[in-house]
């Protein structure tokens, strides 16, 4: 099973992965709780749709998708619905599928079209090299560092969510914005290594797993981090020994994951009742 870390670009593409998703895993309970779930997906396309642009006029490769993404960031910080009959997620999945559709089009007109479309979503993990890993790994450990420091802002913020009381925010929230900076930066360079899907899986998978399976907000935190790196593992694993495509795998482990989660969940909820 640990074979596969005889070869660099093995050990290489599984670095990518843990800090990938220790840290978006991390995110991704934030994210669950504010009930924006489509966050990821579409400031993942918005900085999908800033490299497609990059690469349709031949420059800015690093720099525009970096804009486009903390553009996104902003613009989505500012949403704050009051009307009862719209949600939040509505108007982030129109974003989400407005970028795609112009990422799809500024795609169609570069030479490799449909597999550039395929690594805009699924990545290419496995030709990730060190200098990319330790610019992702010093950036995210900054986002990870803020996190820890301001940890009971955010974390009450989420709650605020959690609880319906977001309508507290106001327009503008310090916190609030703060919080959906660090999620647009790691995506730019999360999206990157590891595509659209992938990224989204880390965020949201071992997230929605854990409050599956425990109540304890500190136990939340941790099974998720767990979650993610068993993910990346396995997913990494299945990948070399079946010779199917990584970041695919890894998705698809985690989805297995949290289907394993439901079951564990609905057992307990059985137990549960057959007590009472």
């Amino acid at each position: 099973m640990f074979e596969m870390f005889q070869l660099p670009f093995m050990v290489q593409a599984f670095a990518a992965a843990v800090i990938t998703g220790l840290l978006l895993s991390y995110l991704g309970v934030h994210v669950v709780g504010r009930g924006i779930v489509f966050v990821d997906l579409a400031l993942g396309q918005i900085s999908s749709l800033g490299v497609a642009f990059a690469v349709f006029i031949g420059t800015g490769l690093t720099s525009i998708p970096l804009i486009f993404t903390l553009g996104g960031a902003l613009l989505m910080s500012f949403i704050n619905i009051r009307d009862k009959r719209l949600k939040q997620e509505a108007i982030i999945g129109i974003l989400y599928a407005f970028t795609s559709a112009l990422t799809v089009l500024l795609i169609s007109k570069t030479p490799h079209g449909d597999s550039d479309i395929q690594e805009v979503l699924f990545g290419n993990i496995l030709s990730v090299s060190w200098d990319k890993i330790r610019a992702m790994g010093i950036v995210f450990g900054i986002i990870g560092i803020i996190q820890l420091i301001f940890f009971k802002k955010f974390f009450s913020l989420t709650q605020s969510f959690e609880s319906g009381e977001n309508h507290r925010v106001g327009i503008f929230n310090i916190w609030n914005f703060l919080f959906y900076i660090s999620i647009g930066l790691a995506i730019v360079f999360a999206v990157q290594i590891n595509g659209v899907i992938p990224v989204f899986s880390f965020l949201i998978v071992p997230a929605v797993s854990a409050i599956m399976l425990s109540k304890n907000n500190t136990a939340i935190f941790i099974i998720s981090a767990v979650i993610s790196v068993i993910g990346s593992f396995l997913g990494l694993s299945f990948s070399f020994h079946y010779d199917f495509p990584a970041g695919s795998s890894i998705v698809a482990v985690l989805g297995i994951i949290f289907i394993l989660s439901t079951i564990i969940k609905l057992v307990q909820k059985v137990s549960t009742k057959n007590e009472s």
